[in-house]
């Protein structure tokens, strides 16, 4: 379990103090892969590098497992952060070195002999789907075969937790997938607990089970990334969750017109069609003025805006209608 208690990171510039992160309290358990997401300069990066102690906090603990991080000895940091590993969004694999020899790195830091480090080397790089790669350099490969190399080297010491801070933010759509399905076949198979630091919304959708918003440097929000879709609660939320707009865009409102927002959080029902059949059912004509949806693992995420013309009785009975689906939030927009 890591649990971060009141953390806070203060740097000293020519211009002042700049707090970077304010008391930030988060827990997550073991087998998670927890978000941490938000703009540029929201503090995410500062905040995974507290984890390991990369940097250091100004108030604050981190506890790994009960440890004290901020209490440990140069040498007990040391010992700790083999079970705490990082990729990264730039690689930082040595050039100069083969993919295998990059692998080995980390064991021959650790003592391990030659013939086992490099046994165990092969090994990860079977995990990784790259065993024919052992005698290339990283300049011969592509960006997603680059990280999948530094995720063979991040496991090379047999981590508890493994950091990705933008692991993913230099690779194309497709590429991005193929890194979280193989960072999420890790966390299945091998147990490991996950922290993604991203400003990429469909990377928390597609990986993660919690997540939290910082903006600022503070926890703004904070839940099941289930909750968060459903329901954002806070701007930053809002702001990352419908970047197209949470509030109504600006669209004339006809007279008689209500408008509602629809968010879908994994819905099985939003594949079927859902305002027609209400047309159908209930005789409820509806506007669809603005649409975001995406499926993700056979399930609808997204919102959708539509104006509902008629009295008062005819809204209430969409919203009775479309707040029967399953996984589905209905909500009046006010003006």
């Amino acid at each position: 379990m890591i649990e971060l208690k009141n953390l806070t990171k203060t740097f000293q510039t020519t211009d002042g103090a700049v707090e970077a992160l304010k008391d930030v309290t988060l827990t997550v358990n073991d087998g998670d892969i927890y978000g941490i997401i938000g703009m540029s300069g929201a503090g995410k990066s500062t905040l995974v590098r507290c984890i390991n102690m990369l940097e250091r906090p100004t108030d604050g603990k981190v506890l790994i497992d009960g440890t004290d991080m901020g209490a440990l000895s140069q040498k007990q940091l040391r010992d700790m952060r083999r079970n705490i590993t990082m990729i990264f969004q730039g690689f930082n694999l040595l050039m100069q070195r083969t993919c295998l020899k990059n692998v080995c790195f980390p064991l021959e830091l650790a003592g391990m002999k030659k013939a086992d480090a490099k046994k165990r080397a092969m090994e990860l790089l079977e995990i990784v789907g790259l065993p024919d790669k052992a005698n290339a350099y990283p300049a011969q490969l592509s960006g997603g075969q680059q990280q999948r190399i530094a995720i063979a080297r991040a496991l090379a010491t047999e981590p508890k937790v493994l950091l990705c801070d933008e692991a993913t933010s230099a690779l194309d759509p497709k590429t991005t997938h193929s890194i979280l399905e193989l960072i999420k076949d890790i966390n299945r198979k091998l147990g490991i607990t996950v922290i993604v630091i991203t400003h990429q919304m469909s990377v928390v959708e597609e990986i993660c089970n919690r997540v939290a918003i910082l903006d600022g440097g503070v926890v703004v929000e904070e839940g099941t990334v289930n909750e968060i879709f459903s329901a954002p609660k806070s701007d930053a939320a809002k702001r990352l969750v419908f970047p197209e707009g949470f509030d109504a865009p600006v669209v004339e409102r006809f007279a008689d017109e209500y408008r509602i927002r629809i968010v879908f959080n994994g819905a099985d029902a939003a594949g079927t069609p859902l305002i027609a059949r209400m047309a159908l059912e209930k005789e409820i004509c509806a506007n669809i003025m603005a649409a975001s949806t995406k499926t993700i693992g056979g399930k609808a995420y997204g919102n959708m805006l539509l104006g509902i013309s008629g009295d008062k009785q005819m809204l209430d009975d969409a919203i009775e209608y479309l707040t029967e689906v399953e996984d589905v939030v209905v909500e009046e927009v006010a003006d």
